[in-house]
């Protein structure tokens, strides 16, 4: 592949959340970034500032009870301090998905650039369409279990 950092690691630095609590989008957003090992260079305010605007523009619900959250531009400046989270609700949220399906699945995608942001969407675009992955969300398996699927799969990039 390149020196980019997959999916795997990503989500190894963001954290995976199960029975994550909240009723409504905007409190979801709140306690995930208040919950995710936000870097120091950034405030978790301006991520929380962030991510909701991004979510007042336009639903970031993909379908079948998933959402790709992120803010709408990159808001920090080191590869190294990328990640991305996955949140498993303990109650399905009315998303305002075109499919109008409730998210009980939630990724928050914070990057350093234009381009990083793109290539991760990407891979986790890929995963969301391998039936093996998503019966993995569906049966909200463990950590290890979902990252050692992912780390996997990426390897098989790499050969």
């Amino acid at each position: 592949m390149n020196n980019s950092i997959g999916l795997g690691e990503l989500l190894e630095r963001g954290g995976i959340y199960y029975e994550f609590p909240g009723n409504s989008v905007q409190e979801i957003l709140e306690i995930l970034v208040a919950k995710v090992p936000v870097p120091p260079s950034i405030s978790v305010e301006d991520l929380i500032q962030a991510v909701k605007e991004r979510e007042a523009l336009m639903s970031t619900s993909i379908g079948d009870g998933i959402a790709l959250h992120h803010p709408r531009n990159p808001l920090l400046t080191k590869m190294e301090e990328q990640f991305v989270a996955l949140a498993f609700l303990k109650n399905p949220v009315d998303w305002k998905a075109l499919d109008a399906k409730p998210v009980d699945t939630l990724m928050l995608i914070v990057s350093s650039s234009p381009k990083s942001h793109l290539r991760i969407l990407s891979s986790i675009t890929f995963f969301c369409k391998e039936e093996a992955f998503l019966k993995l969300l569906r049966d909200r398996a463990s950590s290890d279990t979902l990252i050692n699927f992912i780390k996997d799969t990426e390897r098989k990039w790499e050969a």
